[in-house]
């Protein structure tokens, strides 16, 4: 089943069954007890990110062809950094370039998202899966300069500035997804292919991500794990081709759907 989350023509926050473009089946539930249909079919307005988080952990390097364009050694373990609330972007709505804190170096991550359905800790690899409500996408946006140099090679500065995780377009849950270690992944920016690959080439698998995330904490219901990206990235490129005010990054991941969002400057005060 897909599940969206829209805001109704009336104002209100609903989950619905996606029908055609801007309708769907109108929902009651949540992630832990699941989600039923009420049949009744409702318009909605806009197309919201599916869930807002109570957590979002990413994982870095988790493609063996990513790695290799970075130069980096594969990981030994999974690289974990998390993103701030303040990140998550709608589908659709504009991805801003820093430019209080200003960001030449604005690159597109295309990513398999994970929802935790449960509370999960210090769960078996073979049982990690058992923990998951569903799959959606996401764009782990991220200023390289103040990644690396400008803050002094913590993530957490270039991969939080607002806007800079794009969700969507709803998720789909495990029933319709067997094995999330064998889709199609591609993002385009304005159009153009830029990474093309597939989620069997992480070092680290999804049922790894959740196992290792879960080991002595909890993984909250709402949970979501950004699983890494494949290559392709900007700054991967030579030379570096990093999103400008006017593109469009689109990401498309196979039995998901297609997420898409703009790219504008920040305004800032006084502009």
């Amino acid at each position: 089943m897909k599940i969206a989350r829209i805001k109704s023509v009336s104002g209100e926050i609903e989950y619905i069954e996606p029908l055609s473009d801007r309708r769907g089946n109108l929902l009651s539930g949540d992630l832990e007890i699941g989600f039923t249909r009420q049949n009744q079919e409702i318009e909605y307005e806009e197309l919201l990110a599916p869930i807002v988080p109570t957590c979002m952990l990413c994982i870095g390097l988790n493609y063996k062809e990513h790695a290799a364009e970075t130069g980096k050694k594969p990981p030994e373990r999974p690289m974990l950094f998390i993103k701030s609330p303040n990140v998550l972007l709608d589908p659709f709505k504009p991805i801003e370039l820093p430019r209080h804190l200003e960001s030449q170096e604005v690159d597109y991550e295309g990513e398999l998202a994970v929802v935790i359905g449960k509370a999960a800790k210090n769960v078996a690899e073979e049982e990690a899966l058992d923990y998951v409500f569903g799959y959606t996408i996401a764009n782990d946006v991220s200023a390289r300069d103040w990644q690396w140099e400008l803050g002094n090679g913590q993530y957490c500065q270039g991969k939080s500035f607002d806007t800079f995780a794009p969700l969507g377009p709803w998720i789909v849950t495990t029933d319709d997804i067997a094995n999330p270690n064998d889709l199609k992944i591609e993002t385009r920016v304005n159009d153009q292919i830029r990474q093309s690959s597939s989620t069997s080439d992480m070092i680290f698998s999804v049922a790894r991500l959740i196992s290792f995330l879960s080991g002595s904490k909890t993984l909250l219901p709402g949970t979501v794990i950004l699983t890494g990206t494949p290559p392709g990235v900007g700054g991967g490129m030579n030379p570096p081709a990093y999103l400008n005010s006017g593109d469009k990054v689109e990401i498309e991941i196979e039995k998901i759907g297609r997420l898409e969002n703009p790219v504008v400057e920040e305004v800032t005060p006084g502009d």
